[in-house]
């Protein structure tokens, strides 16, 4: 009960909430209103940063939901061209993370990350589809342990959003819903996959690690 009211926060937070709660404090010795705003702050800015631990399936016949978020397209496109995929075909489902949702992302199937390609850009709405090619983005192209197919998951920053965070690096090898990384605060994570059976629709909330995205 205790983890599930005050959870862990990723370390990209920390920084964050000391520089709120200092706020809150000095701007409490002067107005009890504005203090209280700061308040309710400090308290979106630590549960933004929560890093809950999450409970995959550990099973790649199924792919796992790559964000927190909702599902706001689903469709068969072309790779992206950054990965030289553009003469393939995906099935794209794109996730769009609000301000209030978990902002860790995690890998939806065990396997190798083989490539890591950062592009930066502009800082659009991230629902807009036109985000996957002029926002800031990291691309992850990871191939199944267990299939040896590779999916690509894109991180792209939203409108208020202004830093990717990578945490793995070319060559590991990841467990399903492992971490691989966060944006913070509002944005959209792609995922392309080959071969599977989409077990989600539009307007879908999911939970990284654990919802269940595609099988085979």
């Amino acid at each position: 009960m205790f983890n599930t009211i005050f959870p862990k926060i990723h370390k990209e937070g920390y920084k964050f909430l000391a520089i709120s709660i200092i706020a809150t404090f000095l701007i409490l010795l002067f107005s009890n209103f504005f203090g209280l705003f700061f308040v309710l702050i400090t308290v979106w800015v630590y549960y933004f940063f929560r890093d809950p631990d999450r409970y995959s399936i550990n099973d790649d016949k199924y792919l796992v939901s790559p964000a927190d978020g909702l599902v706001t397209n689903i469709s068969e496109r072309t790779g992206p061209i950054e990965m030289q995929l553009e003469n393939t075909t995906y099935t794209k489902i794109s996730i769009f993370m609000n301000v209030f949702n978990c902002h860790v992302n995690r890998t939806p199937v065990s396997g190798t990350v083989e490539e890591i390609n950062y592009k930066p850009g502009k800082f659009l709405n991230a629902s807009l589809d036109k985000a996957s090619e002029e926002n800031e983005r990291n691309y992850y192209k990871i191939k199944s342990n267990k299939s040896g197919e590779e999916i690509i998951i894109v991180q792209i920053a939203g409108l208020i959003a202004r830093r990717i965070v990578c945490e793995v690096e070319e060559g590991k090898n990841l467990k399903q819903g492992e971490r691989i990384g966060m944006i913070r605060f509002g944005s959209r994570v792609d995922l392309y996959f080959k071969n599977k059976k989409v077990l989600v629709k539009e307007g879908q909330n999911l939970i990284a690690g654990e919802s269940l995205i595609a099988c085979e």
